[in-house]
């Protein structure tokens, strides 16, 4: 693919020069070359991609009766099914605006959400029901999948044949919210021109054909599962396989049954997969791809894979919301031999590694890396704030500490910032201290992580409390607030002051190495990833 420099939001960056002006033309070759491929499997449901086409052209007019017009932001709450791949496709046809809510988020994170992004409809499944706000969209535009309103709209109608509305590349294809060190998400600004360079991304640097079949395990509403999965193996003409509860029997039966040729996971649940004692019983010897991400991988996982599947290839990628998904991806075969890496920088992107000064330091040198391209999102929504710290010089901050050797490998030392990753799913610890000063007796609350070997991080909470509570009573009035994987893992409590330096800022060092003298943690079996 030819590559050439060009200007976007006063920012010089290499794109590619032949590419689809935006998402809907990016999915018009699919609609067109495709039309009697398999596009979508959710169950026992088999839509090739003119029934797709049908099914997407459907809803969009439904929308469009109901108001829903271009630049409009549309909230959508559902797991890996069928509906959410129609949502998006439909809502991205009338130019109007995704806004996508993680199926764990609670009531005051989606108010929040609504707060800020205003959408003018929701459309969400049955289970989610009790945690719709009652700010936001109105009554008449709450739309439930599955309900009879939901029926009526996807009955085909005259309206169905309206073409795609007229979105430039630089209008916003969507918002996605990211919890940031505020406490507060923000909502980074995905346009046109993001997702489709993402996209070429993916099949350029994996020589992606229409013969792909993808089981998607991930949740679609993050940017991995939307702009890593479907969306890419859409563009291309290839095959989704929906997974709406990720299960690593289920995943490793239906990726036989369905003869997959890609699967992107997060290493805890390539980690889980390992824990079959039949593993290599199973007949994957279609699947070439395994893309991993949102977390390091621990090299013993790498390699006892490649040893249980010799034909597939393990590929790290490393991205995050605003960079559209990734920003680096391991080339193909070199996986194994550079297992400590994520990888190299995308063709159209340009990462810098950083000093505290704003210099760029030598080659092999740590510091924090910045990244610019064609995908790196424009802003984040409404928040000038964010922007003037989270951008310089046309590059994002990633926040991230790492190295880019000689040869252009990619690898990530340390997090400047205090995320906590546990398994793939990213934690603040402001948002959940934020949420712990809420309990009656908490004087003062720090938020760490803390290795496990299963999901990467576990979240911690130390407690300097007034009052009489125990670990139980505030994991319970977390689960009530915040999404269960922000829940803290432990919670330890005491009566006296939290370490703090001259300054008063709390001494998280000293924290972590407290947490390496608890005892071991005892994990559920039904213990959420």
């Amino acid at each position: 693919m030819q590559i050439r420099k060009e200007c976007h939001w006063d920012r010089v960056m290499a794109c590619y020069a032949d590419r689809p002006l935006n998402v809907n033309d990016m999915l018009a070759k699919s609609w067109a070359s495709a039309a009697d491929k398999l596009a979508v499997v959710d169950g026992s449901v088999r839509m090739n991609y003119r029934e797709l086409e049908h099914a997407v052209a459907t809803l969009a007019a439904a929308l469009a009766a109901r108001s829903v017009t271009f630049g409009d932001r549309v909230a959508v709450m559902l797991p890996n099914q069928l509906e959410a791949v129609l949502s998006v496709l439909a809502i991205a046809r009338l130019g109007a605006v995704l806004v996508p809510l993680g199926t764990r988020l609670k009531e005051p994170e989606i108010s929040y959400i609504f707060g800020d992004a205003q959408p003018v409809a929701v459309i969400y499944a049955p289970d989610y029901a009790a945690e719709m706000p009652t700010t936001g969209p109105t009554t008449a535009m709450r739309f439930e999948c599955g309900s009879a309103a939901w029926q009526d709209m996807m009955q085909p109608g005259p309206q169905t044949s309206a073409p795609p509305a007229e979105v430039n590349e630089h209008d916003a294809f969507g918002i996605i919210y990211t919890s940031g060190t505020t406490g507060k998400p923000k909502g980074a600004v995905l346009t046109h021109l993001n997702v489709v360079h993402s996209c070429l991304h993916w099949e350029d640097a994996h020589q992606l054909t229409r013969d792909e079949r993808t089981l998607v395990c991930v949740p679609w509403s993050h940017v991995a599962g939307l702009c890593g999965v479907v969306l890419p193996f859409l563009a291309i003409g290839g095959s989704l396989i929906l997974m709406r509860e990720f299960k690593r029997r289920d995943f490793l039966e239906l990726a036989q049954k369905e003869r997959i040729t890609h699967a992107l996971m997060v290493p805890a649940m390539y980690g889980l997969c390992l824990l079959e004692p039949d593993l290599d019983t199973f007949n994957l010897i279609d699947w070439r791809i395994g893309a991993y991400g949102s977390a390091p991988m621990p090299e013993p996982t790498i390699q006892r894979f490649a040893q249980a599947f010799p034909a597939l290839q393990m590929c790290n990628c490393y991205g995050a919301t605003e960079t559209t998904s990734p920003a680096t991806m391991m080339p193909r075969g070199d996986g194994v031999a550079h297992a400590e890496s994520i990888g190299k920088t995308v063709p159209c992107g340009d990462i810098l590694v950083m000093d505290e000064q704003g210099c760029e330091v030598a080659a092999g040198e740590e510091g924090e890396l910045w990244i610019a391209g064609p995908m790196v999102v424009p802003g984040y929504w409404k928040n000038e704030q964010a922007n003037a710290i989270s951008f310089a010089g046309g590059y994002w901050k990633s926040g991230d500490i790492g190295a880019i050797d000689a040869a252009g490998y990619v690898r990530i030392a340390d997090r400047k910032k205090d995320m906590v990753n546990r398994g793939g799913f990213k934690v603040y610890p402001a948002e959940v201290e934020s949420v712990l000063a809420g309990i009656e007796g908490v004087i003062e609350a720090a938020v760490i992580g803390q290795p496990d070997d299963m999901l990467g991080e576990c979240v911690v909470a130390f407690l300097n409390v007034s009052t009489n509570l125990d670990p139980e009573m505030v994991r319970s009035y977390c689960a009530q607030r915040m999404a269960d994987y922000k829940v803290p893992g432990r919670v330890v409590i005491r009566k006296t002051p939290l370490p703090r330096n001259a300054n008063g800022k709390i001494q998280k060092a000293d924290l972590r190495e407290a947490a390496k003298l608890l005892p071991p943690l005892i994990r559920s079996p039904k213990a959420a990833l």
